[in-house]
């Protein structure tokens, strides 16, 4: 082999080689990125379940509430029109 083919596979085997050490640690740095991705999928998925059942729980009271809420202003306007014609 003469020295410009010795050259040129220097050079193409260290450009390799320089590419394949790149390609593995952006290789490396995308799993990290993937695991921290899998965690924060995790826990917002945990959260979801949280706020769905906290959504649930509301929806059981809310009816109730509701029923309580309306009954409480129907008695403050009886209690109202009474005050009204014990002034009269």
């Amino acid at each position: 082999m003469d020295s410009a083919a010795q050259a040129l596979l220097i050079i193409v085997s260290s450009v390799l080689s320089v590419f394949l050490l790149l390609i593995t640690v952006l290789i490396v740095y995308c799993l990290i990125i993937v695991r921290h991705i899998k965690r924060i999928v995790e826990r917002a998925d945990s959260v979801a379940g949280s706020v769905e059942a906290a959504a649930s729980a509301f929806e059981k009271t809310a009816t109730p509430l509701a029923m309580l809420k309306l009954i409480s202003n129907i008695v403050s306007r009886v209690q109202g029109t009474r005050r009204k014609k014990e002034k009269l």
